[in-house]
C-alpha cells in the first residue's frame, strides 16, 4: 500500500528526466563512496554497497522525492575511531574473526537505524524548524568547503614533496609547471565544467552533468590519454577494483558476541547515538536545502524512519551505512531529478555498475568526476553570504561563520549543534533584556508594577530589581498582563518575590497571571488563592471575549 501510494504520487512525474539524472548521481557516487570507505577503513565493496542499500530505501520511502543517500564522510570519519578499536580488541584478544572491527560497525548500523526510527515515529524531525537560517547558511557553505577539500584528495601532487615553496621558490615553480598530470587532470576538469555551464544555454533536455562525463571519458578512452581512472584510484588507495566478496551475517553475529564483554556500553552504543545524530541532522537540513531549491515540502519524520531502515539493512548485509548526500541530491534536482524514480535509478545504476559494468566504469576519468563536484560546491555555496554578511546582526555573522568553520573543522553535527546552542543564547539574552515594570500610584495609595516582556529564567535578575519591597506602600499589585510567564524559573521567582513582601508586613496581590500559572502556583502553596486577583476581564480581548458589547454602529464609539 505504502509503495502503491508512492508510485501514485511522487514516483514519477517525468520519467526521462529522473532516468537520466539517475545515471548522472551513479556516476558520481561511484568515487564518492569508494573515497570515504577509504576514510573509514573499509573495502570500497562495502561503501559501494552500503550507498546502493541507502539509495534504494530512501528514494522509495523516504520523505524528500528526489534527495540522494548513501555513503557520507561525515559519518566515516567516526567510523573509523570505532573500526580502529574493534581491529585493537581483535588483536590483543586473538579472536579468529578477521577484521573485528567491520563487525563491530555491522552491530552498531543495527542501533544507528533503531535509534533513527524512533526518532521518526516520536516525530522528532520537526525539529530542524528550529535550526536559525544563519546556521543553516553556515551549514551549505561549510559543507561546500568540505565536498571541495575532499576533491583535492584526488588530484596527483602538484609538486613533489621534499621541494619547499619557501626556500626552494624557483624549484617549487619549475616542477609545478613541469607536471603534465597536473595539468592534463585541470584541463579536463576545465572542460567538464565549461560544458556543464555553457550546455544548459543550449538545452536542458538532457542533464549536464551526464554528457560532460561521457565526452570527457570518450575523449581520454579513444584518444589513449593515460590520466587517473576510477579504477586506478580504487586499487592506488589499497582496494582490489569493484569486486569482491561482503562479510557474512554469521560473521557479523559471533563478532558482536565474542566481544560483548565491556564494550558494548562502552563504545559500541555511544558510538551509535554519535552515528544517528550526524545521519539525522545531515539529512534533514538537506531535506529542507532541497525543499528551498524545489520550492516543495518534504516530510522528515519519514525521512528519519526510511534512514533507520536502511542503516538496518546496511548492518543485516554488510554495507557500509551513510546519510542523505547534498552533493549528490544537487546534483540530481539540477539534472531534473524530481521524483523517486530518480533516486531509484542512481541506486539500481550503482549496482549495476559494480555487478556488470565495473571493467567500463574504472575507465571513467577522475577528472570528469572531479569537475562535476566542483560545479556542485559552486551551486551549493551561499555567494549571497558574502552580500549580506554586513547587513545582519552581529551575533547572526558569527553564527555563520562559526558553523561553516566548524563544519570544516570538526563534522556537520558539531558545527550544527554549536550554531543552535550560540543562536539560543543569543536569543535568551536579548529576551532578558526586554523585562521592564512602568509603576504607577492609585488614588487609594496603592503602587501599581504592569510588567512588559518575557519571564523566564534568563529575566529573573533584571525582573527581581525592578522591585523595592522595602520602601514600597503597604498595599501592591503586580499586574501581567503583557508579559508572559515561561518556565519555572519564572514561577520561583514570582513565589519568592510574594515572600520578600509578606516578610515586610505588606500586601501584595497578582493580576493577570495565565491559567497554567495560576495552577502550577496554587499547588506551590494555597496562600496564592489569596494572593491571585481571579474573574478580571483582560483589556485587550474585549472585542474577541464579548463581542455582545459592541452592538453600536462604529461612529457611536470614542476611540
Amino acid at each position: 500500500m505504502i509503495l502503491g501510494h508512492t508510485t501514485r504520487k511522487n514516483f514519477t512525474q517525468n520519467p526521462k528526466n529522473d532516468i537520466l539524472s539517475g545515471l548522472t548521481v551513479a556516476l558520481a557516487l561511484v568515487p564518492e563512496a569508494v573515497a570515504f570507505a577509504f576514510v573509514a577503513g573499509v573495502d570500497p565493496l562495502v561503501g559501494l554497497y552500503g550507498a546502493f542499500m541507502m539509495g534504494i530505501v530512501t528514494a522509495l520511502f523516504g520523505g524528500r522525492p528526489g534527495m540522494i543517500s548513501g555513503a557520507t564522510g561525515a559519518m566515516a570519519v567516526v567510523m573509523v575511531h570505532l573500526i580502529q578499536k574493534g581491529n585493537n580488541v581483535g588483536d590483543a584478544l586473538s579472536t579468529p574473526i578477521e577484521n573485528l572491527g567491520l563487525q563491530w560497525l555491522f552491530i552498531t548500523l543495527l542501533l544507528v537505524g533503531l535509534i533513527q526510527i524512533f526518532a521518526g515515529l516520536f516525530k522528532l524531525g520537526k525539529f530542524v524548524r528550529l535550526i536559525p537560517h544563519p546556521v543553516m547558511m553556515g551549514f551549505v557553505n561549510g559543507l561546500a568547503i568540505v565536498i571541495f577539500l575532499a576533491q583535492l584528495k584526488l588530484f596527483p601532487n602538484a609538486v613533489p614533496k621534499d621541494i619547499s615553496f619557501w626556500t626552494q621558490t624557483s624549484e617549487w615553480f619549475s616542477a609545478l609547471f613541469s607536471n603534465a598530470a597536473f595539468w592534463k587532470m585541470m584541463g579536463f576538469i576545465g572542460l567538464t565544467m565549461a560544458i556543464m555551464f555553457g550546455l544548459p544555454k543550449l538545452t536542458k533536455k538532457v542533464p549536464a552533468a551526464l554528457i560532460a562525463i561521457i565526452v570527457v571519458a570518450c575523449i581520454t578512452i579513444f584518444g589513449g590519454i593515460e590520466m587517473s581512472t576510477v579504477g586506478s584510484f580504487i586499487k592506488e588507495g589499497g582496494g582490489k577494483g569493484l569486486e569482491g566478496t561482503l562479510p557474512t551475517f554469521q560473521d557479523q553475529i559471533f563478532g558482536f558476541f565474542g566481544t560483548l564483554d565491556g564494550y558494548f556500553f562502552s563504545t559500541i552504543l555511544p558510538t551509535a547515538f554519535v552515528l544517528a545524530a550526524i545521519g539525522l541532522i545531515e539529512s534533514l537540513m538537506t531535506l529542507n536545502l532541497i525543499d528551498e531549491m524545489t520550492e516543495t515540502r518534504g516530510n522528515g519524520n519519514r525521512e528519519c524512519i526510511a534512514q533507520g531502515g536502511a542503516n538496518i539493512l546496511n548492518g543485516l548485509f554488510g554495507g557500509m551505512g551513510g546519510c542523505a548526500m547534498i552533493g549528490q541530491s544537487i546534483i540530481n534536482v539540477d539534472s531534473g531529478g524530481r521524483g523517486r524514480l530518480s533516486g531509484a535509478i542512481a541506486a539500481i545504476a550503482l549496482l549495476c555498475f559494480v555487478l556488470f559494468g565495473a571493467p567500463l566504469i574504472e575507465q571513467i576519468p577522475i577528472a570528469a568526476l572531479v569537475g562535476v563536484m566542483f560545479m556542485v560546491v559552486v551551486g551549493t555555496f551561499a555567494w549571497s553570504s558574502f552580500r549580506i554578511i554586513r547587513k545582519i546582526p552581529l551575533s547572526d555573522a558569527i553564527v555563520l561563520i562559526a558553523v561553516s568553520a566548524i563544519t570544516v573543522w570538526k563534522d556537520l553535527a558539531v558545527a550544527v549543534i554549536a550554531g543552535v546552542i550560540i543562536s539560543a543564547l543569543v536569543f535568551a539574552w536579548k529576551n532578558a533584556l526586554m523585562i521592564r515594570a512602568r509603576k504607577r500610584i492609585k488614588d487609594d495609595g496603592t503602587k501599581i508594577y504592569e510588567i512588559w516582556g518575557p519571564l523566564f529564567f534568563g529575566s529573573i535578575q533584571n525582573f527581581n530589581s525592578k522591585f523595592d519591597a522595602k520602601n514600597d506602600p503597604d498595599y501592591v499589585e503586580i499586574d501581567f498582563v503583557e508579559s508572559r510567564v515561561s518556565d519555572h524559573s519564572a514561577l520561583e521567582a514570582i513565589f519568592n518575590l510574594v515572600n520578600k513582601y509578606e516578610a515586610e508586613g505588606k500586601h501584595i496581590k497578582l493580576k493577570h497571571l495565565s491559567k497554567d500559572c495560576k495552577t502550577l502556583l496554587y499547588k506551590a502553596h494555597p496562600k496564592f488563592k489569596e494572593v491571585i486577583i481571579e474573574d478580571i476581564d483582560d483589556p485587550r480581548y474585549h472585542l474577541a471575549a464579548n463581542p455582545e458589547r459592541f452592538t453600536k454602529p462604529l461612529s457611536e464609539y470614542d476611540i
